[in-house]
Formats: structure tokens, sequence, C-alpha cells
């Protein structure tokens, strides 16, 4: 009876101990502290190497600015990643709707209103792909790399393959949205601040951020417990489609032109920014943390390069072995539960 009783007692602490350590635990073993750690480091060591130039203000400004466009989309790419999906499409629907607002501005419009087409532009290319993919039930991959296409080619046709630089009486007031700064931050930055707030608590704690949680870590089960699986994996590619109109809006206002090339390639480096920071592929994994210090941290990577030197070309492959890197720390952090 008392050994029964010592085994007890001894597994009460072991829960216990287990229990007390469960936030450092968590904390260790969540992949965008370890990214973020990098991102410090990488900072602390260029600025060591480069105190001039990379320290200054004008690198942090351009540094903040240009990872702000990517991780606006990574916002809304971890929406469709917790569902297990993946949009291929949102470089491609930059384009397009860069195209859009520019045609809209060069008609004389107000820029509210070619915002407003610009959205509306974005939010017509996802419910395309997430009618075809949650209601149709083609796979996310095919669909979106289709749209990829599609869209491209529609900003090429709409655009006359011709850079739209003309952007009407309102063109500067839609320049000052893209390209100004508040208090020496970029206007950008301070709209990934504020939605990154927003999608951080819209996934953490609302009804329909656990639903996009719950599909991508097990749709069956979570259909049979009453989840609206087809509208919410409409909704989560209308997202990240809108988040890639929000952001073509911003480069188009920060340029000060619209070509139907915007975003080309851009959808590595969002998919890149999600995954480093800690999304899984197969859903059920990531947040909007995670997908802001993943884009800074391929921001850093870029800058970090030219500064020292290293030709440009060598970038894409210290990006893939950061994202190499994160899938095999996915891998080690889920194996004791495998």
């Amino acid at each position: 009876m008392s050994s029964q009783s010592t085994a007890s007692h001894a597994a009460i602490e072991e829960v216990t101990h287990l229990r007390e350590r469960s936030f450092l635990q968590r904390m260790l073993t969540r992949q965008p502290f370890w990214v973020t750690v990098a991102v410090l480091v990488i900072v602390g060591a260029m600025t060591l190497y480069q105190p001039t130039a990379f320290a200054s203000a004008d690198n942090f400004f351009n540094i903040t600015r240009n990872f702000a466009f990517i991780g606006i989309m990574a916002l809304g790419m971890t929406a469709v990643i917790l569902t297990g999906g993946i949009d291929l499409s949102v470089g491609s629907t930059m384009g397009l709707v860069g195209v859009v607002c520019g045609l809209v501005l060069q008609a004389g419009q107000h820029w509210a209103i070619a915002i407003a087409a610009a959205l509306l532009a974005g939010a017509a290319t996802g419910a395309v792909n997430g009618i075809l993919i949650a209601y149709v039930g083609l796979p996310s991959f095919v669909v979106t790399l289709g749209m990829l296409s599609i869209a491209r080619s529609l900003a090429i046709v709409l655009s006359q393959n011709k850079i739209i630089y003309q952007l009407g009486p309102w063109g500067d007031a839609f320049d000052a949205i893209g390209g100004g700064d508040i208090f020496g931050i970029a206007n950008p930055v301070w709209l990934l601040i504020i939605m990154a707030l927003v999608f951080g608590y819209v996934f953490n704690f609302t009804a329909w951020g656990r639903y996009l949680f719950a599909i991508g870590g097990n749709e069956n089960a979570a259909r049979l417990t009453g989840v609206p699986v087809k509208r919410i994996k409409l909704q989560a590619y209308i997202v990240s489609a809108m988040t890639a109109a929000i952001a073509s809006v911003m480069i188009v206002g920060w340029q000060g032109s619209a070509i139907n090339a915007l975003g080309t390639g851009y959808e590595l480096r969002v998919i890149a920014s999600t995954v480093i920071g800690g999304a899984s592929l197969i859903g059920g994994e990531g947040g909007a943390f995670g997908a802001v210090v993943g884009a800074a941290l391929i921001e850093l990577i870029r800058n970090s390069l030219l500064m020292a030197g290293v030709d440009s070309n060598w970038q894409g492959t210290f990006v893939g072995l950061f994202i190499c890197l994160a899938v095999l720390l996915q891998r080690i952090r889920h194996r004791p539960s495998e």
C-alpha cells in the first residue's frame, strides 16, 4: 500500500513539476521564439560588422518598409495554411489589383474609390479560389496555381502591358498613403502592426480562429462537431487575397505607379515567411507573430547579404536553407508526440 502511495506521490510531483515549467517549455519549443532569437542575433552581428551603414535610420526605415508588404500578405496566408491549404496566387493577385487600382486613379476617380475597387478585385479573386476549393473540392495547389496564371494574364491585358504612372488628380494623395511615414516609420509598417494585432486576436480569441485550427488539425472531425468547414475555408481564401490586395495598394502608393509584373515571385517569399515563422503546411499550426517575424528574418537576410557584399544571387540559397531548417525544427518539436 505504501509503495503504491509513493508511486502515486511521485507521479503527482512529476505532473506538478511539468505544470510549473509549462510556460517556459512552451516558449522554448515555439518556433517563433527561436526565429526572433535569430533576428536579434543577425541584427547584433550586423550592427557590429557595419555599425554606420546597417544601424542607420535610413536602413532601418528601408528594412521595416520592405518586409511590411510581405508581412501583411503572410498574415492572410497564415489563415489559409492553418486550414491545411495553400495560396500560390497571391503574387499575381497583387499585380491584378495594382493594375485595377492604377486604372481607376488614371480615370480621375477619388483615391478611396480606387482602394475600394482594388479590395473588391482582391476579394473576387479569393472568392473564386475559395469556391473551387471548398465547394467544388479541387486541390488548393491546383486551383491557386491556375489563378496565378489567370490573374497575371488579366493584369497584362487590362494594362495593355504598359506601366500606369499617370495616377490622375488624386495621385499625390494616394502616393502619400503608401509612401508616407509617421514619426519616421513608414505607413506600411504601421498598417502591419495594426493588422498583426487584429489577426493575432482573431486567431487566438475568436470562434473563427478556432475553426481554422480545427479544420487544419482534422477536417472530418471539425465537420462532425458542427464547424462550417466549407464557409470557413472560403473566407480564408478571401482573406488571403484581400491582404495581398492591401499590400498591393501600399506598394503602388509607394512606387507611384502600377505595373502588371508587381508581385512576381512574392508568393514564394510569403509562404517562406509563414513556414519559417512556425506555420505547418499540413495545417493546424501557425500564428500572426510568426508570420511577421518570419517576414522580418527574410528581409534581414537579404539586407545583411547586401551589406556584407555578398552576391544578391545567393539570397535564395540562404532563404531556402532557413526554410529547410524551419521544417526540420517542426519535425523535432513534434517527434515526442509521435
